[in-house]
């Protein structure tokens, strides 16, 4: 046991030194470590490759098709102004109160499918827009719409960390989306109550290029706030590429726990319920979306990218696919890459036989509440690598071996992983710098609107997660 810890604890370190440093891809970073670590652990060099590729090919073949979907999904949403919808209906349903709810809850739907920086990039300007319309600071309207985006992008599959974390540790992802949008929601609703106050004491003033010819608005009227533009779609439509797949994930593992096998409907929605074909039907919504919205898809897609393409149906079927291959192409190979050193680790109980149970002992016996080591670990990961995924991933890898010890569901420890990795995120996290731009924060700032209230949700996140274990329900 002895040579695994140490051959890991090198390996992470080394892992760290290469990404925080020498500012070396975690891509390659995770390689190298991972490949050292397997020669520490006594593999030849042939059997570490074969090791590693395995883990490799393996999280790709799980992840790939979910990720890309949820891409193409991402590129939708923007060129339809499905973003500004949801943004609207969260104004009118709080009558214009609280408007950094508007932005935080919209960022809070887009990050379940969608990466956390390309929800900041499609809020920020409607951010800016509304702190210039009713002065309200930077650091309220961008420092919850950027926790929100975390929040979900952390503990919400089909994001490709913890999507990633859920496969490798066989958790049920129906019960891992279901109860991580309960926990982030209940989390970030506490800390925006308590913590609303606090933060609007400073005052930041929003990008100047996001307000150009915008004006405050005195009137109390929330039609006033709301973004008028033509061919808006219906919030509905808006969310359904979202919330359509998310919803037949679930409910197919409610279906698969308790209808029998050959049950009619628990056979269907088995099929709609597959994460793959449940991300596709998304696919297919956005694209009936554009379809119907198809005069704004011409406008907006003719703004983000410079070309004035005429055809509805490339645009729809080359160019939003090619543009999401484009976003979708880092965290793919950044998750398979931890997911072949991954394989690393959980390969040492097959060489050195029982040893995951030793492990494990050594951890149940240390006197740790066994709810804080997932969480921990992935805080740390998080903290030392500022990389959701390759901290999720990371952590997964070092749970797995003491799983049976742990004395928790799957789920649990997923979404404990995930919790944890919403601590300390700072100057190491390329998500860091993103925010503090687009949300017009100097680094002082991000500190405390980023890393701090982060910080503080993930802390709230462990607490929701063990009265949730507490009762038994994960």
């Amino acid at each position: 046991m002895a040579r695994f810890l140490i051959v890991l604890l090198l390996a992470v370190i080394i892992l760290v030194f290469m990404i925080v440093k020498l500012g070396i891809h975690p891509v390659l970073a995770l390689f190298v470590s991972g490949v050292l670590a397997g020669l520490g652990f006594g593999y030849d060099i042939g059997m570490t490759v074969n090791v590693f590729t395995t883990g490799f090919g393996n999280t790709m073949a799980s992840i790939a098709c979910t990720i890309i979907f949820g891409s193409i999904i991402a590129q939708g949403i923007r060129d339809t102004s499905g973003v500004k919808s949801m943004v609207n209906f969260f104004i009118s349903l709080f009558k214009g109160k609280c408007l950094e709810l508007s932005t935080a809850l919209a960022a809070f739907i887009m990050s379940i499918p969608v990466f956390g920086d390309i929800t900041q990039v499609l809020l920020s300007p409607i951010a800016a827009l509304l702190s210039k319309r009713k002065k309200i600071s930077m650091s309220v309207m961008g420092g919850f719409t950027m926790l929100t985006a975390s929040l979900t992008h952390s503990i919400v599959p089909p994001t490709p960390g913890i999507l990633a974390v859920a496969i490798l540790l066989e958790a049920d992802l129906g019960f891992v989306i279901l109860w991580g949008i309960v926990i982030s929601l209940v989390a970030f609703l506490i800390v925006w109550a308590l913590g609303k106050k606090i933060v609007a004491k400073e005052w930041i003033d929003p990008r100047e290029d996001f307000i150009v010819g915008v004006e405050e608005v005195s009137s109390d009227d929330y039609h006033e706030l709301m973004i008028k533009e033509e061919g808006l779609p219906n919030v509905l439509a808006a969310m359904a590429p979202i919330l359509v797949p998310a919803i037949l994930i679930a409910v197919a593992s409610f279906c698969g726990m308790y209808m029998a096998a050959d049950n009619t409907f628990n056979v269907v929605m088995q099929a709609l319920g597959n994460r793959n074909v449940a991300l596709f039907i998304g696919v297919l919504i956005t694209f009936l979306n554009g379809i119907v919205g198809k005069e704004k898809v011409f406008e907006n897609f003719k703004k983000f990218t410079g070309k004035d393409e005429k055809s509805l149906l490339r645009i729809m079927t080359n160019e939003w696919v090619g543009e999401a291959l484009n976003v979708a192409l880092i965290p793919l190979l950044v998750t398979g890459m931890g997911g072949g050193f991954s394989q690393i680790i959980k390969n040492y109980d097959s060489v050195h036989e029982g040893f995951n149970t030793a492990l494990g002992t050594a951890v149940a016996s240390s006197g740790l509440p066994m709810l804080l080591v997932p969480f921990l670990i992935g805080a740390v990961m998080m903290i030392a690598v500022g990389s959701r995924t390759t901290a999720g991933m990371t952590a997964a890898a070092i749970c797995l071996p003491m799983m049976g010890q742990l004395g928790l569901s799957a789920v649990a420890v997923t979404l404990l992983i995930g919790c944890g990795t919403m601590i300390g995120s700072h100057v190491s996290d390329s998500g860091f710098w993103v925010g503090t731009s687009l949300f017009n924060l100097d680094t002082k700032q991000g500190l405390k609107y980023i890393t701090l209230l982060g910080s503080v949700c993930g802390v709230v996140c462990l607490v929701v997660a063990s009265l949730l274990l507490l009762v038994g329900i994960i």
